[in-house]
């Protein structure tokens, strides 16, 4: 493993910065978050790039910065410190815009998180480096680059159909993407020397993004053997879990209304905190 890199480094210690800030403060994370009609209505552009550098938690934060350490600290000496942060921030912002189509019609949709840039650097040095493993701290093993990018691909697509959370799953496909045509254009030539891993990574990402933006309902079905003709469009999956959160958040708040909030769980504090952002 290569030494961390300034870019790498200066990376995860603004992440880290800011994320402590945006957990310690709500009205700052809520200025910095990726909102949707701020974005589209109050013209709030800067939410594009701000909200890739908070995160939910210190977990949500801490597997996207192993990440960014694993395959940026190869990356970082490879195509230098400019190209690295190109495309750091290409993967981020394409990442948060492919976001901002899935919701468009989702005034409130709320995400965080740096997984659109992390997912860049992960599609692009499997792009520049397949040969390259990938070794887990404290698990003694090591797996192909080009795999652990078809999980993230995986992952993604499995985010982007549940949306149970408020991490910008559609950042992670659609930032991966714009990851790996940066990587391609730094370096053209792996379009010949490495087009197995980029076919194994590119075509099921963009078979995905064609069924979500042209036929939604095809991989939003509730139930395969239901009689019902209705499509169930990706509008329905939200309102569905929309509702699903407001009962919820009402159940909770009904609880603490007849015996108190210190007779709350851990897990329904936790459940109130997170609903309530």
């Amino acid at each position: 493993m290569e030494d961390i890199g300034i870019v790498t480094l200066t990376l995860i210690a603004i992440n880290g910065i800011v994320t402590y800030k945006g957990l310690k403060d709500f009205n700052f994370l809520d200025r910095f978050a990726f909102h949707i009609d701020q974005i589209l209505i109050h013209k709030d552009y800067k939410r594009l790039i701000t909200s890739g550098f908070l995160h939910l938690d210190w977990k949500h934060f801490g597997f996207n910065m192993i990440t960014l350490y694993l395959f940026s600290t190869s990356l970082e000496p490879s195509i230098g410190i400019i190209a690295i942060v190109l495309l750091y921030a290409a993967s981020l912002i394409g990442g948060n815009l492919l976001a901002l189509y899935v919701h468009r019609n989702h005034p409130d949709y709320t995400a965080v998180g740096a997984s659109g840039a992390v997912s860049g650097l992960v599609f692009a040095s499997i792009g520049l480096f397949p040969g390259m493993d990938i070794g887990f701290i404290i698990i003694p093993i090591h797996i192909p680059a080009w795999l652990y990018g078809i999980a993230y691909v995986l992952y993604s697509i499995y985010g982007i159909k549940t949306q149970r959370d408020n991490i910008g799953h559609e950042a992670h496909l659609g930032g991966g993407i714009i990851g790996l045509i940066v990587a391609i254009f730094i370096d053209p030539t792996i379009l010949t020397t490495n087009y197995f891993p980029i076919l194994l990574i590119l075509i099921p990402s963009f078979i995905f993004l064609f069924l979500m933006i042209k036929k939604p309902h095809i991989l939003l079905i509730s139930n395969p053997f239901s009689t019902s003709k209705k499509a169930y469009t990706i509008e329905d999956k939200y309102n569905e879990n929309k509702a699903s959160k407001q009962v919820e958040l009402d159940r909770i708040l009904d609880k603490i209304h007849k015996k108190g909030y210190d007779k709350l769980s851990k897990k329904e504090k936790d459940t109130l905190n997170e609903l309530s952002k």
